[in-house]
């Protein structure tokens, strides 16, 4: 294993890259995809289930983990690698995120963000001194600065001065990370649909310096094809020898489209919640488990895919143990839908990797619209 946080970039296919990201907790293939562990978990998953998908990184959340069970507690118990067994890479976000969406519950300033704990109604405060001190105690191997994220729409004035913020954020962020050899510090672009605020806020984390750069202020509503449109540009005013970082995408054709452009890690609850709801990703489309249409129907999810649920279970069953609320339900279907993810990816280094990323995704977005499976 590497000693140090590096970066290898192996192959191009367009805009499309494919590479590893190495570090002493073990390799990230990239493009990669991580699984969402908000409370130290990957809901309805275990750690070992998670990795036999082929997840390389999990992702933690600094303002779950801080209000419960504390990160203090976490660091007293050896670190959040050993608090929930899991012995890869882990990466924390800043708990920024999470802090904009409570609205009503924050106040910020130019320090940092105070808030109530939307479990018991305590008070905390978040500034990018004590985001960094959180995320050391847990011992992520990669570590989000600090940022504010605006919801879109929002007018450029506002756009502006959050990024700007942001900025001088990341300084700080920078300054409190210090030196952790092993550890990396990402940067986050901000600047709305702005082209010229983008690129300020590039050359601003690019004059701090970071290990990694990530694209934030995108799909918080703003659409796909204005967020396709973004990454037309973002991703290019960003040092191409460094990994970028979409955060919080998405649906399949999010990340494909995602890769396309440039992107080379993502995140995003979305296979997991869908999993617990019903929803299921296939090659073929999307299905809702919970369908009338499936409940005699002795066929797998997804013919091509080789997770336990589609291995050993029909349709008909899945339907049976969605309908009548058994946990066993989400199980599966979480771990269909994240297998789903991993094969996406994997395919698509491959792709890239053998310069036939362009008919990949051809066949990709064809296999989509033909939608599920014909019914029997």
């Amino acid at each position: 294993m590497a000693a140090t946080f590096e970066f290898q970039l192996n192959a191009t296919d367009g805009a499309a890259r494919t590479g590893v990201i190495r570090t002493p907790r073990g390799e990230i293939r990239t493009p990669a995809f991580m699984p969402v562990g908000t409370a130290a978990t990957v809901k309805a998953m275990m750690p070992e289930s998670v990795r036999q998908t082929g997840a390389d990184i999990i992702l933690g959340n600094t303002y779950h983990l801080m209000l419960r069970p504390t990160a203090e507690r976490i660091d007293r118990l050896g670190g959040l690698h050993r608090f929930m067994n899991w012995d890869g890479p882990i990466l924390t976000d800043s708990g920024g995120f999470q802090v904009m969406s409570l609205a009503g519950l924050r106040k910020l300033t130019e320090e940092g963000v105070t808030f109530k704990s939307h479990i018991d109604g305590s008070k905390h405060a978040l500034t990018p001194e004590r985001s960094m001190e959180i995320q050391r105690l847990l011992g992520s191997d990669i570590v989000m600065c600090f940022d504010e994220c605006p919801a879109l729409p929002a007018d450029r004035d506002r756009i502006a001065q959050s990024m700007r913020l942001s900025m001088r954020w990341a300084k700080r962020s920078r300054e409190a990370f210090g030196d952790r050899p092993g550890h990396a510090l990402f940067g986050i672009q901000q600047g709305g649909l702005e082209e010229d605020l983008r690129a300020e806020s590039a050359g601003a984390l690019q004059e701090i310096g970071f290990e990694g750069y990530a694209i934030g202020g995108l799909a918080v509503g703003e659409g796909q094809e204005a967020m396709f449109g973004c990454l037309d540009y973002a991703p290019g005013q960003l040092p191409a020898d460094k990994p970028r970082y979409l955060m919080g995408v998405g649906k399949p054709d999010d990340i494909v489209g995602a890769v396309a452009r440039g992107i080379d890690m993502m995140d995003c609850v979305l296979p997991s919640r869908s999993g617990r709801t019903g929803q299921v990703f296939t090659r073929m489309g999307v299905l809702n488990i919970k369908n009338a249409r499936h409940q005699d129907d002795p066929r797998p999810l997804d013919e091509n895919c080789g997770c336990p649920a589609c291995r050993n279970y029909s349709r008909a069953y899945l339907h049976h143990v969605f309908r009548s609320q058994e946990i066993i339900s989400s199980m599966l279907l979480t771990w269909h839908n994240l297998q789903y993810y991993q094969d996406i990816m994997s395919e698509m280094r491959t792709a890239i990797a053998q310069g036939t990323f362009a008919a990949w995704q051809s066949a990709f977005h064809r296999g989509r619209e033909q939608g599920d499976i014909d019914p029997l």
